[in-house]
């Protein structure tokens, strides 16, 4: 077993990483960023955690752009196929789930 504070957790870049687990072709990942992404699109599903801070995610629905605000404990389900990228507001650590080699 092993034990993180989320909250207190930081990487040495914007979306830096720390592995928690590989389940099956899906990874578990903590995250740390305090810079936006880039636009892109995965090719599985994803599930997005805030657990620390808070995410504007943009994403498009029929080529027009929309933000959602997630705050600790909101989930995003990204669907195989979603454009989206993620803005810290200012800092954020957030729990990824995703296809092992995703993007």
């Amino acid at each position: 077993m092993r034990f993180l504070d989320a909250a207190s957790y930081t990487a040495e870049r914007a979306w830096g990483a720390t592995d928690l687990a590989t389940l099956d072709d899906a990874t578990v990942r903590l995250h740390w960023t305090d810079q936006p992404y880039k636009w892109h699109v995965n090719d599985g599903p994803e599930v997005f955690v805030v657990l620390d801070g808070a995410v504007d995610m943009h994403y498009r629905v029929d080529g027009v752009e929309r933000v959602e605000r997630l705050t600790p404990g909101r989930v995003c389900c990204v669907e195989a196929g979603d454009a989206h990228v993620a803005h810290p507001a200012p800092q954020a650590r957030v729990l990824v789930v995703e296809r092992r080699g995703s993007v």
